[in-house]
């Protein structure tokens, strides 16, 4: 069998360690020169008492550091642009990124902009960036965006609509997976970021122009992980095992769909994200069971195949199997504890048009979904998951 020409990019250095984030001054010293460090991360994470052993071990090995902890959930562009601003006053070099998705998206950004005069609203959309960056490090301290090892932030414009920056240079020089540092995410936080990230190697699997054998290895791998240990970390929180699969699985969904690119389902998500301000992996779960029986008319086929991957019971052709793949993966969300329909987190039935149109303007996602989708089909799939 002969290959449609491919391409594959993911970052350079990958390191896992339970308890890694405790050394990571030794980590870095070894691999950088650069010493003037921006941690960018949130002040949950510095109440909870995570970054403290992190500073501690970068100034032990004669890192200057900088703490940088005003990152929200659907950052703004003034969150980035004001992180951006104090790391250039204090001559940043390296930039840290500790936390969810929300701190390496920003970390990312401010590890361009400090490094040229490029706006940040000239990045937004795929290739658009220019210049170099400086220094980049990645810790995430959840099991779900996989934004360690994309080339891929997502930030809020204006009051309620996200865009995104796509570029190469958005790849880390090195990611550090610390699976203790996902000890204390709460139970609906798991479930959530979780969900997200079997979105990912779904979508990453389905996608329609660029899906390739490199990208469906590690989505494949990616689900199995995550299906087999979703519930027991939800159930568990402090279960090693577990939280070390589940991080393991998100990062190498990471690396499927940031070759293979996501489709309808992160569309759909995103307007719920900006309109209601809910988190971004709650939001994709609200949205997976819709979005797969809608896509199923097509990729049954692949749907077939990933039942296999997570040992789906049963028998049947392509069509059964695909039917108790995506029965599955609705009896791992309700299991997992996840809110399951959008009424239940406060959307309107009156807003779904509106979200519906706002869909619509996420072509650079839609594109890649197996089915097209029109405004009536995202009006339909929002009542659906209502």
């Amino acid at each position: 069998m002969t290959h449609t020409p491919f391409g594959f990019s993911t970052v350079a250095d990958i390191f896992v360690q339970w308890a890694g984030s405790q050394s990571l001054g030794d980590l870095l010293s070894a691999r950088f020169q650069t010493r003037r460090a921006l941690l960018v991360t949130d002040r949950g994470l510095i109440d909870a008492g995570l970054i403290k052993p992190v500073e501690k071990s970068l100034r032990a090995a004669r890192f200057d550091v900088t703490i940088f902890d005003q990152v929200v959930a659907d950052p703004p562009e003034a969150i980035v642009t004001g992180c951006a601003d104090m790391a250039k006053s204090r001559d940043i070099d390296m930039v840290i990124g500790l936390g969810g998705g929300s701190s390496l998206d920003i970390a990312k950004l401010v590890a361009i902009l400090i490094a040229n005069d490029q706006p940040l609203s000239d990045m937004y959309g795929i290739g658009n960036v220019k210049g170099k960056r400086a220094d980049l490090v990645l810790v995430p301290t959840t099991a779900g965006t996989g934004s360690e090892v994309t080339n891929i932030s997502i930030i809020t414009t204006g009051e309620t609509t996200k865009m995104g920056v796509v570029a190469p240079q958005l790849y880390a020089d090195f990611v550090l997976l610390d699976a203790e540092l996902t000890i204390g995410l709460p139970k609906i936080h798991t479930a959530a970021t979780g969900i997200d990230a079997m979105v990912h190697a779904i979508e990453a699997y389905t996608s329609k122009f660029r899906k390739n054998p490199l990208s469906d290895a590690l989505a494949r791998e990616a689900l199995r992980l995550l299906g087999t240990n979703l519930i027991a970390a939800c159930e568990d929180g402090t279960n090693r095992e577990a939280r070390e699969n589940m991080l393991l699985g998100a990062m190498l969904a990471g690396q499927a769909f940031a070759n293979s690119p996501v489709a309808a389902v992160h569309a759909l998500a995103y307007p719920l994200g900006g309109h209601y301000h809910l988190p971004h992996g709650l939001t994709n779960a609200l949205m997976l069971g819709p979005v797969l029986r809608f896509n199923a008319s097509v990729a049954a086929p692949h749907y077939a195949e990933l039942a296999d991957v997570l040992n789906v019971p049963g028998t049947g052709d392509v069509q059964a199997r695909a039917s108790a793949f995506v029965a599955h993966m609705e009896d791992l969300m309700n299991q997992s504890g996840a809110p399951r329909r959008l009424r239940d987190v406060n959307v309107t039935d009156n807003s779904l048009s509106m979200l519906a149109r706002d869909a619509m303007k996420q072509s650079r996602l839609l594109v890649n979904n197996p089915v097209d989708v029109t405004e009536e089909d995202a009006l339909a799939l929002y009542r659906e998951a209502f």
